[in-house]
């Protein structure tokens, strides 16, 4: 319990390298309950957006580290051979 005395949560973050993409449902829900409690013109309906735009930000985050994976790992070593 005496090392969360010297803990400083913007000077040493947690080391979560391994488990980064725990936080994107968190991270997309929130972003999307703020983002249409701005946006929305009636509150009809809201957990509804919310919900959706939730699942296309993951979608869209899982959509896009397949491409960069294809891209990086299959097509640049065909178009820059390294040579032996």
């Amino acid at each position: 319990m005496i090392w969360l005395l010297a803990y400083r949560p913007f000077i040493d973050p947690l080391d979560l390298h391994d488990a980064w993409f725990f936080l994107l449902l968190p991270l997309a829900f929130f972003v999307s309950m703020a983002y249409k409690a701005v946006r929305v013109p009636t509150m009809a309906g809201y957990w509804k957006q919310v919900l959706w735009m939730s699942a296309q930000i993951v979608l869209g985050m899982v959509g896009l580290g397949a491409a960069f994976y294809i891209v990086i790992e299959w097509l640049v070593p065909m178009l820059a051979p390294v040579p032996l």
